[in-house]
C-alpha cells in the first residue's frame, strides 16, 4: 500500500528508499504497479484505512456471487456511523438482496432501451450488474450527511475485498419512467424522503487502475 506525498518530499533518485520509482522521477505506487503521470511520489504504510482510501476504485464489473447477508449488515453500520449535522442522521437505507425485485426493474430498463445488449455485450442489469443494491435516501438538506454515510459504506466494502459504484443514472431512471416507480415502492421510504443515491456492490471483476488526481488545487495556509 502506498501513501502519495508531494515531489518535493523524493529523495534524489525521484523517490524514498524502497521505492521503485521511473526513471524520471514518478514513482509508482506498489513495485508492481504501472508509474502515475502526475509526479506523486510514495513510501509504504500499514495503516488499514489509509490503505482502504488509496486502493478503492468505482467497481464496474463484478461477478455474479451475491454478497453475504452478515457483510452488507456491516456495511451498512458502518455507515450510519458517520457523523451528521447535529446528530440529525436524515437518512433511510434499503439494502437490496433480491435478485427477482433487481431484475423486474431491470426488464422495465431493457425494455427503455431495446438496443443495450447491441451497445453493452456484457450487459446484465442496469446497476453496472451488481448483485446488491444499498438505496439511499434523504428528507430535504441531508445530501451532505449521505455523502459521508456513503464514503463510510465503500470503504468499508474496500476492506472487506467488495467492490462498489455510486450510481446516479440508475436513480433518474427509477424516478422518471412510470413502469419503474414499482421499484420505490417496494424500497418503502418514509414520506418526505428521496432517493438520491444507489451503490452497486458485489465482489469485484475487474481491477481498475486509479484515475490522477489534481494535487493543484490543494493549498496549506501557514
Amino acid at each position: 500500500m502506498a501513501v502519495v506525498f508531494s515531489l518535493s518530499q523524493c529523495n534524489s533518485n525521484g523517490g524514498d528508499k524502497g521505492d521503485k520509482c521511473c526513471n524520471d522521477t514518478k514513482c509508482c505506487q506498489n513495485s508492481g504497479d504501472k508509474c502515475n503521470n502526475n509526479s506523486q511520489c510514495c513510501q509504504t504504510s500499514d495503516n488499514q484505512v489509509i490503505k482502504a482510501i488509496m486502493e478503492r476504485r468505482s467497481i464496474r464489473k463484478y461477478k455474479d456471487t451475491p454478497v453475504e447477508h452478515e457483510k452488507l449488515a456491516t456495511i451498512v453500520k458502518c455507515g450510519i456511523n458517520a457523523p451528521s449535522g447535529i446528530n440529525k442522521q436524515p437518512w433511510e437505507i434499503r439494502v437490496v438482496e433480491s435478485q427477482e425485485l433487481i431484475n423486474q426493474v431491470n426488464e422495465v430498463y431493457k425494455k427503455a432501451n431495446p438496443d443495450i445488449m447491441e451497445k453493452d455485450p456484457s450487459f446484465k442489469n442496469m446497476f453496472r450488474n451488481a448483485p446488491n443494491l444499498i438505496c439511499v435516501a434523504t428528507a430535504q438538506g441531508g445530501n451532505l450527511d449521505c455523502g459521508l454515510l456513503g464514503e463510510n459504506m465503500m470503504l468499508a466494502a474496500q476492506s472487506m475485498g467488495l467492490g462498489t459504484c455510486c450510481l446516479g443514472g440508475p436513480v433518474r431512471f427509477i424516478k422518471d419512467n412510470a413502469d419503474a416507480k414499482f421499484f420505490l415502492e417496494k424500497l418503502g421510504f418514509s414520506e418526505g424522503y428521496d432517493l438520491i443515491y444507489i451503490l452497486a456492490i458485489g465482489y469485484p471483476d475487474e481491477s481498475p487502475d486509479a484515475k490522477p488526481r489534481d494535487e493543484s488545487k490543494v493549498k496549506y495556509i501557514k
